[in-house]
Formats: C-alpha cells, sequence, structure tokens
C-alpha cells in the first residue's frame, strides 16, 4: 500500500519513491503526495523522474490504492524503478487554498444562517458550496464574504488530527452537511480542524493557517430548487 504523505503533510512538493505497480492503467508508488481526489477536491498533477526520463502524471484515482495516472506519450517506470516524484506546486496551492476558503464559507453560514451543507466542488481559485437555505436575507451576500473575510484575516490555525470514528461521530461539529462525513467502516477518521472555527471530517488538503487563503469574494448566488442556494466563491491574493 501506497504511504500516502499528502495526508499528514501538506506542505511536501517532492520526495523519492519506488514504482510498486506500472501498466496501461497507471503507476502505483510505494511513496506518494498526490492527492487522488475527492470531496470535491480534483486531484493533483506533477511529475515522475527517472533514469533521466520526465514522465507527467495527469491525474491519480483511487482503487484498491493511489494509481496515479500519466500522460498517454509519456513512457512509464517499470516495477521496481526508483523515481523522483513532483508536484505542480502552483496548482496544489491553489488547491489548498479553495478547499480550506470552503471550509470557512461552510463554518460562517451554518454559524449566522443556521444552513446545512447539501454539496461542494472547486476548481483551483474558484469554489462553489450548497446550502439548505430556504430564506435569503437582502444583504447575505455581503454579509458571507465579510464575514469570511473577518475569519480569514483572523489568522486561525488549520490542524490535522486522526481519531477513532466513535470519537468523530459524537462531534456536533460534523452535523453540519446533510450527509453524514464518516463513511461506514472506519475505524479512523480523518479530522480537519480550523482552530476556533470549524472541524470536519475531510481527507483533502489545507493551509497551515486562514491567513494564507487570501481573499474571498461571492461572486454569485444561485436558486438550486426550494429551500436551496449555491454559493460561488473567488480567492483572491
Amino acid at each position: 500500500m501506497t504511504e500516502r504523505y499528502e495526508l499528514v503533510d501538506a506542505t511536501v512538493r517532492d520526495w523519492d519513491a519506488v514504482v510498486l505497480a506500472s501498466g496501461p492503467d497507471g503507476v502505483v508508488l510505494d511513496r506518494s503526495a498526490f492527492y487522488p481526489g475527492g470531496g470535491g477536491q480534483p486531484p493533483d498533477h506533477g511529475v515522475l523522474l527517472w533514469a533521466g526520463v520526465r514522465t507527467r502524471v495527469v491525474g491519480s484515482r483511487r482503487g484498491d490504492d493511489v494509481v496515479l495516472v500519466v500522460h498517454e506519450e509519456d513512457p512509464v517506470p517499470p516495477v521496481g524503478t526508483a523515481v523522483r516524484g513532483a508536484l505542480d506546486d502552483a496548482h496544489r496551492t491553489a488547491l489548498m487554498r479553495t478547499h480550506s476558503a470552503l471550509h470557512v464559507l461552510s463554518a460562517v453560514v451554518h454559524r449566522d444562517f443556521a444552513a446545512r451543507v447539501t454539496g461542494s466542488g472547486m476548481q483551483p481559485l474558484l469554489g462553489r458550496m450548497d446550502f439548505n437555505l430556504a430564506e435569503v436575507p437582502p444583504d447575505f451576500r455581503t454579509a458571507v464574504e465579510d464575514a469570511c473575510n473577518a475569519a480569514i484575516a483572523a489568522d486561525h490555525r488549520v490542524e490535522v488530527r486522526f481519531v477513532a470514528a466513535t470519537e468523530a461521530a459524537a462531534l456536533p461539529e460534523l452535523s453540519r452537511s446533510e450527509e453524514s462525513h464518516v463513511p461506514e467502516g472506519l475505524e479512523i477518521v480523518r479530522l480537519v480542524d480550523i482552530v476556533g472555527l470549524d472541524t470536519q471530517a475531510d481527507a483533502g488538503t489545507h493551509v497551515a493557517s486562514t491567513a494564507q487563503i487570501g481573499a474571498v469574494r461571492v461572486t454569485k448566488l444561485e436558486s438550486k430548487g426550494r429551500g436551496f442556494r449555491r454559493v460561488r466563491l473567488a480567492v483572491e491574493n
């Protein structure tokens, strides 16, 4: 099984590894920092460097393990090859900022408007989050944007910890979503804690403190049916 660096240290950008499996469907490494996507966050991009060759990694996916998807025009390193993995830093950092911004948005809307999350998605520096919000106050868009930026400026620490599933299930913060974020069968749950603001079960990558997000701007508010609203935001420097 791949040792997944991104779950414990989102700052890792390059590392040494050995190829465990290799073929037309992709490459499996013994160690990897490539996030395979999930929870609305797209997978990482990057390269594998080996024997003077540069193989582009255009995505990854989760099966029994993390499988790296390589560019169709590039050679695939054979099993047993020592490689150097490296992430596309700009892509990963933008997604980290965006993902943390969406957690801030979720916390603010739940705190100030008692609305739960029903869905989310993101691309680098652009995100959207859906809420079960029946009534929208006239100043909702401005109020949410201002509250998010105030929380970001407060520079809350962002910490990752692993707890027993029974402990995670007892946390009231995890009830902010319409659906449980603790899959059945898990014994250990990864929690992302924006200290003093938000705690969620989450496998994605995040910044170390909210100040690293930068400013956010609510770009659009959409109706997604009776009682449901979509908030779109952009992350800015």
